[in-house]
């Protein structure tokens, strides 16, 4: 499929619904579900923020939606797991004080072969009503956190995160391990990880079903027949590239996926926020125009 071809096309037919998106709040109210699907935010896309800048950024885009990143990035925390209890509840607070749903957490290293040594991530995750956690495990640790998410009844989402992982690179290594487990325990897809390893991303959505759980978005100028290092830092604006998003909504819809679609902006990390814009109004442009197709 000519998936550079198929998206040019289809901007024409989405162009009014991107005009729309646009729009600054003051003069639309954004729909949260745009043609059913949840846009979201991953909070590591504001790495260079502390908690209070981005609960203020993430507002300003009017997204509901969050996936927290909970341990510290270049010393700032939007959610510090290790933090004292009374840091602990203003942190909750302060999301929920903003309108924000925390759907997920992570990425979140979860090398502990014990579950005494993972045990400390469940709890945090149900002490602060966290529902999922996004996962970097080992292979050799996958029974120990499937005894866990039924214990806590705290899904599992495991990240695959490119050639550069050794234990996770593409969707179909984590779907391997989790096949016939409990149901809780599943894939965060990621996308632009996912296409860097020469995977077809709307069929790797299709095969996951019910396990994909959780998914973090962005756009990439290069990803096939290029060379490794060129295509990871060839990450753009959403909208910018090659990945298909109109493909994946499609697919996304039809399988009537129930999870987040966040948005994980990894470029401009000292100034964002324009760029972060531009990528949440192409996405609800595209999905603007598939609900009126």
């Amino acid at each position: 499929m000519n998936y550079l071809a198929s998206r040019r096309s289809f901007l024409g037919a989405a162009g009014a619904g991107l005009a729309a998106a646009s729009l600054p709040p003051a003069f639309a109210k954004i729909e949260p579900t745009p043609w059913g699907i949840k846009l979201g935010i991953a909070t590591y896309t504001f790495r260079e923020f502390d908690r209070a800048d981005t609960i203020a950024f993430i507002k300003k885009l009017q997204i509901p939606w969050v996936s927290v990143k909970q341990m510290g990035v270049r010393g700032k925390y939007h959610w510090d797991m290790k933090a004292p209890a009374a840091e602990q509840a203003q942190a909750k607070k302060d999301f929920q004080d903003a309108g924000l749903k925390v759907m997920s957490a992570g990425n979140t290293d979860m090398k502990e072969l014990t579950a005494d040594g993972l045990r400390p991530l469940f709890e945090w995750a149900k002490n602060g009503g966290v529902p999922m956690l996004v996962a970097a495990p080992v292979h050799e640790n996958i029974g120990v956190i499937e005894q866990l998410i039924k214990e806590y009844d705290i899904k599992v989402a495991i990240h695959n995160h490119g050639p550069e992982d050794k234990n996770f690179p593409t969707p179909e290594s984590v779907l391997e391990v989790v096949k016939g487990r409990d149901p809780r325990f599943g894939l965060c897809m990621d996308v632009g990880h996912s296409a860097r390893t020469g995977t077809d991303v709307v069929k790797a959505i299709a095969d996951a079903g019910s396990r994909l759980l959780d998914m973090h978005v962005k756009d990439l100028t290069q990803f096939k027949d290029t060379p490794e290092k060129q295509a990871k830092n060839s990450q753009c604006d959403v909208g910018e590239g090659i990945m298909p998003f109109p493909q994946i909504f499609k697919q996304l819809k039809k399988m009537n996926y129930q999870g987040c679609v966040n948005l994980e902006y990894e470029i401009n990390g000292k100034d964002p926020m324009v760029g972060v814009q531009k990528s949440f109004s192409y996405m609800r442009g595209v999905l603007a125009g598939l609900a009126g197709a």
